[in-house]
């Protein structure tokens, strides 16, 4: 019985700015991109990585980066070489803007060209890439792209493109009654996607993933809990501190992880 050899990479076979397999991708690095931290699982030559506000990145976070609330979850890598970048196994795809905006999930987008914008969404949890380039974004299985007039259930939304912003909908048998009464008083609920759902309207496109879970929230970067990785649990030597390990004081840019959890 034969079974087949794994496919072995290099710097010179890896795929460039294209798939290695669904689950990650190789961006030929040439210059600068940002990506979000804790995207890169491995890379050859020669490249540097520095957080967003360094004083020397000031021109590009200028041009590139208008997002004050998800910046300490960006780096800046610069240099030469192949990147690969994944997210825990989800799958990854690119997608090319030409003169678009685009507004994704915070937690989904991996990585973009400096020659496309970042800016803060309007909706929680969400952020907009505006102008022409490549970027890379994960899902929690296969993206759809499905046309306006439509509801999404907001666990399944990934992203739209080229249309105006959703408004909430929700169902009028779910207004009704004991359900409709606690809502009005306390403002919980609407979880589903029978309940409740994003309506879109207008000319444009909005990618659906083909499941209403998201992607498992995660500390951007942060170290994995385990014995034996430095830092992260029983053994570990990585400055977390006595009894148990310190949490680390909350930076301005992880304030977005409550809303990405709750899928805002």
């Amino acid at each position: 019985m034969t079974t087949d050899a794994p496919l072995i990479f290099d710097a010179t076979t890896l795929p460039s700015n294209d798939n290695v397999n669904p689950y990650a991708f190789s961006v030929d690095l040439n210059g600068q991109w940002f990506l979000q931290k804790g995207k890169m699982i491995a890379y050859y030559g020669q490249i540097d990585f520095q957080g967003v506000g360094h004083g020397r990145l000031d021109r590009l976070i200028a041009s590139s980066f208008h997002s004050p609330l998800h910046a300490a979850d960006w780096v800046v890598a610069e240099g030469h070489g192949k990147l690969l970048l994944a997210d825990r196994a989800f799958d990854v795809n690119s997608y090319d803007l030409d003169d678009g905006n685009l507004t994704v999930r915070s937690g989904n987008l991996l990585a973009f060209e400096p020659s496309l914008s970042l800016k803060q969404s309007i909706i929680p949890g969400f952020l907009t890439l505006i102008g022409t380039g490549k970027f890379v974004a994960a899902s929690n299985g296969e993206v759809h792209f499905v046309e306006p007039p439509v509801r999404v259930d907001p666990q399944a939304l990934v992203g739209w493109a080229d249309c105006p912003s959703p408004c909430h909908h929700y169902d009028h048998e779910y207004l009704k009654g004991v359900m409709g009464g606690i809502r009005a008083m306390t403002g919980m609920g609407g979880a589903s996607g029978e309940e409740h759902q994003f309506e879109f309207v207008g000319a444009g496109t909005v990618l659906v993933q083909s499941t209403e879970v998201l992607m498992a929230e995660r500390d951007t970067g942060a170290v994995p809990q385990q014995a034996g990785v430095p830092g992260g649990g029983p053994g570990g030597h990585g400055g977390q501190g006595g009894h148990g390990g310190q949490q680390s004081p909350q930076l301005p840019g992880q304030l977005g992880s409550l809303q990405r959890r709750f899928g805002l």
